[in-house]
């Protein structure tokens, strides 16, 4: 087993593979390997031999909607391989599916013995974090079962039911027991004069709850073309820019992810629904603020994203408090769970209420969702929802009791609650954390521009001129609170925070960047704050990081304390345009669109803070999302910041 994994992924489902094709079934580290749906390995292992031995890499797998690699028996120079192994991969809606084509390369008859050793460990996701925590799983049993063409393995926990199902073509000649879990399913080819034959192996993950009749994928290619003829649709129609060519590509590939990245979610009535995803491997399930800030950047070119979005975060929005004390009335959801852990409540997912800026961002993209495409029906359907969530922010959240809103360490959860959610994200200068409760600016500012775009709504579609004039004097005492309390006029920027007693958290970081986005800075403010990010101890050549160089709490390598994030920027780069400062915007983006050219034209969801002048090839951060929807996004947010400038 390599360190590399390569990721396929289709909605729900992703496999991760090393460069061989195999699954080893590793735990912990910074990435799992394995066959995921909704949140649980069904395939832990999954490692092909030939004639007793694990064949050699001649080609590795290359990343792509699908995996290809070449492999060939051990031998030396004066044993040319006696056959070669071509091994195709791919994934769909709980499927996979592998097609192995094995080649002769001698004259005469050859007869080769190929086996699969399958397992499905059934692990939730949060069992392979790397943060040691184990969780006991009374009563778990797990079967396998021989079938006519493969092998059935299940899993039972109480009401918890789950199982995995491999078919192959042609059934194996035998299934053998390996003294573990495991099973190898084994088949015995014989291979005519340079000749050649092929088998198709199936699998089928079938979580708890999902009554769906799945169709069993015929093979790789076929799971392939459903791909790129979604992929295809979301690119189609897009005018990207023709003088900017490695811009283009960036969307391209962002597009082609996001189609990749759609997850189920139900809507208000009951409707079936497709929301992009946060990102895999660890996130492949709808995250409320990263699921609108990818809405919000793909609204001017594919607005489905919101118009799915929205009603599924209206479903899933707090009626009551709840039993956990983050889970308050009109509070728009952190993140949705369907593993069994969430499932069982011994981790606080399954709908986690975590997050002080998802509500003011679902009224964003609501009022931006109508003001751009006209669907007034929307803004009519979710008024309800709309009204709930200025409430919790009025009430709950905190505007008129503090003016501001406020989050507190949630225990068992998350210790922060804006977009930099790491435990020593929010930290002054010197790295100390704030005690008590917390006021991010960043949030402030989207507060800010939720009350003046819901009061749009109020005024021009809901014919309430009282409530429109009561949420734009809210905003207008907020943006006035804001500039007296949080800017330091010192280094003349705003404060990351202020603390429970109402003291400035000194650091400087990139959020002041989000200030501009929501319009919340004075225009002398604003310029002043948008030029200082393009300053070297800010801006590394490739984007803006998190925290300006030099800080004592600065660290290059930190998720939140000095990376540099590409959705971070994106919204950098339009409030940068917001202010009229055009070529700083064209900075950041160009910086950006570098970083994407370097990695194939897709953006990680975090870079590592090292500069360009020091690094010229963009350093990546070791455990970041691949494949982010947010970051597939990001392209298009540039696109619209400075187009193709």
């Amino acid at each position: 087993m390599t360190d590399r994994h390569h990721l396929l992924v289709h909605g729900a489902t992703f496999a991760a593979v090393d460069d061989r094709g195999d699954i080893s079934g590793v735990r912990g580290g910074g990435s799992p390997d394995g066959l995921f749906v909704r949140d649980a390995r069904h395939l832990s292992r999954w490692q092909l031999t030939v004639d007793g031995a694990l064949p050699e890499v001649l080609t590795p797998v290359s990343d792509g909607d699908g995996t290809r690699c070449v492999l060939v028996p051990r031998g030396g120079r004066q044993e040319p391989p006696a056959y070669t192994v071509f091994r195709e991969q791919a994934v769909g809606d709980g499927s996979f599916a592998e097609s192995l084509r094995i080649t002769s390369n001698r004259p005469v008859p050859t007869a080769v013995r190929l086996a699969i050793t399958a397992d499905a460990d059934f692990t939730d996701q949060f069992e392979l974090r790397a943060d040691h925590r184990t969780y006991t799983k009374s009563g778990a049993v797990r079967s396998r079962q021989v079938l006519a063409d493969g092998l059935e393995f299940g899993y039972r926990r109480g009401e918890w039911r789950s199982c995995t199902t491999i078919s192959a073509e042609p059934p194996p000649d035998g299934v053998e027991e390996t003294g573990t879990g495991a099973r190898r399913m084994v088949w015995t080819l014989d291979l005519a004069p340079h000749g050649t034959t092929e088998l198709v192996v199936r699998v089928i993950g079938r979580p708890h709850g999902d009554r769906r009749a799945l169709r069993v994928p015929r093979d790789p290619a076929a799971l392939n073309e459903q791909l790129l003829a979604l992929e295809g649709e979301f690119v189609e129609g897009v005018a990207f820019p023709t003088g900017w060519p490695e811009l283009a590509a960036a969307c391209a590939r962002g597009l082609s992810d996001l189609a990749a990245l759609q997850v189920p979610a139900t809507g208000p009535d009951g409707e079936d629904l497709k929301v992009p995803a946060a990102g895999a491997p660890w996130f492949l399930t709808l995250l409320g603020r990263d699921a609108l800030i990818t809405s919000l950047f793909a609204l001017p070119y594919r607005p489905r994203l919101a118009a799915a979005t929205l009603p599924a975060l209206a479903a899933t929005q707090a009626t009551v408090a709840g039993a956990h004390p983050v889970a308050q009335p009109g509070k728009i959801v952190h993140e949705v769970r369907h593993g069994e852990l969430a499932h069982f409540g011994q981790v606080p997912y399954g709908r986690y209420y975590g997050s002080v800026d998802a509500t003011p961002l679902f009224l964003i993209l609501l009022g931006a969702y109508v003001e751009r495409t006209g669907d007034t029906g929307m803004a009519r359907r979710l008024e309800r929802n709309a009204r709930a969530a200025v409430g919790w922010m009025l009430d709950h959240g905190g505007l008129t009791s503090r003016g501001y809103l406020v989050y507190r360490a949630d225990k068992g959860g998350l210790a922060n609650q804006n977009w930099k959610d790491s435990p020593g994200a929010i930290c002054s200068a010197d790295g100390s954390r704030p005690v008590g409760t917390v006021m991010a600016a960043g949030a402030q500012g989207y507060a800010y521009d939720a009350l003046r775009r819901t009061s749009w709504l109020a005024r021009t579609v809901w014919a309430d001129e009282t409530y429109a004039a009561l949420l734009e004097q809210a905003a207008a005492d907020l943006r006035d609170r804001f500039q007296r309390d949080f800017w330091m006029h010192g280094p003349a920027f705003p404060a990351l925070a202020l603390d429970g007693e109402g003291r400035q958290v000194d650091a400087l970081a990139s959020d002041a960047g989000h200030l501009l986005w929501s319009g919340l800075l004075d225009k002398e403010y604003g310029e002043e704050v948008g030029r200082r990010l393009l300053e070297p101890d800010f801006f590394s050549g490739w984007g803006v990081r998190t925290l300006a160089a030099g800080q004592a709490a600065y660290h290059p390598l930190s998720y939140h304390r000095g990376s540099v994030w590409p959705h971070d920027n994106a919204l950098i780069a339009l409030g940068l345009a917001r202010y009229g400062l055009h070529d700083e915007a064209r900075a950041v983006a160009h910086g950006l669109v570098d970083a994407a050219t370097a990695g194939g034209h897709r953006l990680p969801e975090v870079l590592a803070g090292y500069g360009r002048d020091t690094h010229p090839e963009p350093v990546p951060y070791p455990h970041a999302c691949v494949r982010e929807s947010r970051s597939a996004a990001a392209p298009l947010a540039l696109l619209t910041a400075v187009g193709g400038a």
